[in-house]
């Protein structure tokens, strides 16, 4: 009786082993031996590829590819091509975006080189009046031709602003405009009104106006561990690597900016039409030439930045439009930090706050959340914890994108990841199809996000920029990145999480509504 009892659960438990080994354990280990088919190899510990855990692959219904010159679509890297330029040449570094009207452009030319205009009249009558006030008071001035260019790299950056980002891709002014920052000549310089930092805005002889930072950090140093965010140093290097890594991720939001070692006496004074600007440069023990600015809080001689003797570095990075003719809207951030040293934000205790954001006009429909969250995922990837406000072009409206200003608060710890950063997107668990197909794509060894942006950086004349360790730790971060993702759509699914792109708003602002964004 026993033995039959015995083999009669054996042969239950035998049964019930095959049919779930038939009806669910088969399929799931079909599904995934056809996921990991369509997969690439990659290394071992990449998680941005499909996974047990179900991230899988997007595809992308909701964008066109490019055909290449020969009339076909795919993509077959060549032997020997760097990285750099193999990223670029993938299709999702090729889509097409919808077509733009004038209304999809923030200027027009005939607006522009009318706008240009004004600006030469203006200069030629200011310059008019300084050189008659130096002339009474004998002081030298240093006199530079003015070009007067409507082909110039600025001019065609600023025309080639759309709804989209601030260039396209394939846009060779970018790369002239780039170059024109390094090499013009400088004819004025003016302190730019600020806070904490000592920041320039500099002129050049074709009328390009580009915002100069000054090295105040080595490389290899790192944000003391006593400072808050609030009072940490401005990094030129961290500005023009910004630039590269939105220009890698192809969010294109941050404008061009260019390393460049500046004669502060022979480029700076000596064209510095500003007695405020003039009164503050002094020669330190050393024999260095230093200057200071007035501003709010740290602008002393203590806080000077000195050249070796004359040979400063520093960041150059092209202004935008002027508010007269392209105006921008300053918005909080909803995930913005507190400014004291012990208080604390809503989003820092309620990990449910995003599902009060949604409610919110203009986070309610269309991209606004979805470029807050790239907006993170891009100040994680730097470490920036200071963007407490976001700007946007006011013509595009609700259907622009976010510019990445100020960016020099970034790369400060290669070895913190303030996972606090990517609360917009942990909280929300939203992201766009095409980011995180470029996110995975960076994630390969094929595409790794430090070798590319390590090439990337080599092009400027302050090579290297950021320390290896700095590099390292984006391919540690887009890891972190990317769990999170996985995280998000274990818990809710693919269709919750990942989000097309170009999603047109649907919810009208109440009066209300649009009082408390402005």
């Amino acid at each position: 009786m026993m033995r039959r009892d015995r083999f009669l659960l054996v042969a239950t438990l035998t049964a019930v082993f095959s049919a779930d080994l038939y009806f669910i354990l088969l399929p799931k280990l079909q599904s995934m031996r056809q996921t990991w088919g369509h997969s690439c190899t990659c290394d071992s510990n990449n998680l941005s590829l499909p996974r047990l855990e179900g991230l899988a692959t997007p595809q992308l219904s909701n964008w066109t590819y490019v055909p290449l010159l020969d009339g076909t679509a795919a993509y077959e890297p060549a032997e020997g091509d760097a990285k750099l330029e193999k990223l670029f040449a993938h299709p999702l570094y090729n889509i097409q975006t919808p077509v733009l009207g004038p209304e999809g452009r923030l200027l027009q030319t005939e607006q522009l080189i009318e706008y240009y205009r004004k600006k030469v009249s203006r200069w030629e009558r200011h310059m008019k009046f300084y050189n008659e006030a130096a002339a009474v008071a004998n002081i030298t001035v240093t006199k530079h031709e003015m070009i007067y260019d409507p082909d110039a790299s600025w001019l065609k950056f600023h025309l080639g602003i759309n709804r989209f980002a601030l260039y396209s891709r394939d846009d060779l002014s970018i790369v002239q405009l780039l170059k024109d920052m390094q090499n013009m000549t400088i004819v004025s310089a003016v302190v730019k009104p600020s806070g904490h930092h000592l920041k320039l805005a500099l002129k050049m002889r074709n009328f390009a106006k580009v915002m100069f930072k000054p090295m105040r950090q080595q490389r290899d140093e790192e944000t003391p561990e006593d400072f808050f965010y609030f009072v940490d140093f401005q990094r030129h290097n961290a500005e023009i690597a910004a630039f590269h890594l939105d220009r890698i991720l192809d969010f294109r939001r941050v404008p061009p900016v260019a390393g460049r070692r500046v004669n502060i006496t022979g480029e700076v004074l000596q064209v510095a039409h500003s007695e405020d600007l003039r009164a503050v440069f002094f020669t330190s023990p050393a024999n260095n030439t230093c200057f200071f600015a007035k501003c709010l809080y740290v602008c002393k001689t203590e806080y000077a930045v000195c050249g070796s003797p004359d040979l400063l570095e520093g960041s150059l990075s092209a202004y935008l439009p002027g508010l007269s003719i392209a105006p921008r809207l300053s918005i909080p951030n909803p995930w913005t930090r507190s400014y004291t040293f012990a208080g604390r934000e809503e989003w820092e205790v309620n990990p449910f706050y995003c599902d009060t954001i949604k409610q919110l006009y203009p986070y309610n429909s269309g991209n606004r959340l979805l470029n807050i969250i790239d907006m993170s995922i891009f100040d994680f990837l730097i470490g920036n914890m200071d963007r407490h406000h976001y700007e946007i072009f006011t013509k595009f409206g609700d259907e622009g994108f976010l510019l990445h200003l100020d960016n020099a608060r970034g790369f400060g710890k290669h070895t913190r990841d303030e996972m606090s950063i990517l609360a917009p997107l942990s909280q929300c668990c939203m992201i766009k199809r095409s980011t995180l197909l470029r996110l995975q794509l960076l994630a390969q060894s094929e595409f790794r996000l430090s070798d590319v942006m390590r090439e990337s950086l080599k092009g400027d004349p302050l090579w290297p920029v950021l320390t290896e360790p700095h590099l390292l730790a984006l391919d540690r971060r887009l890891q972190k990145v990317l769990r999170v993702v996985q995280r998000c759509i274990r818990r809710l699914g693919d269709d919750e999480v990942i989000t097309k792109d170009f999603i047109k708003p649907t919810a009208r602002p109440t009066a209300t509504e649009m009082k408390k964004v402005r």
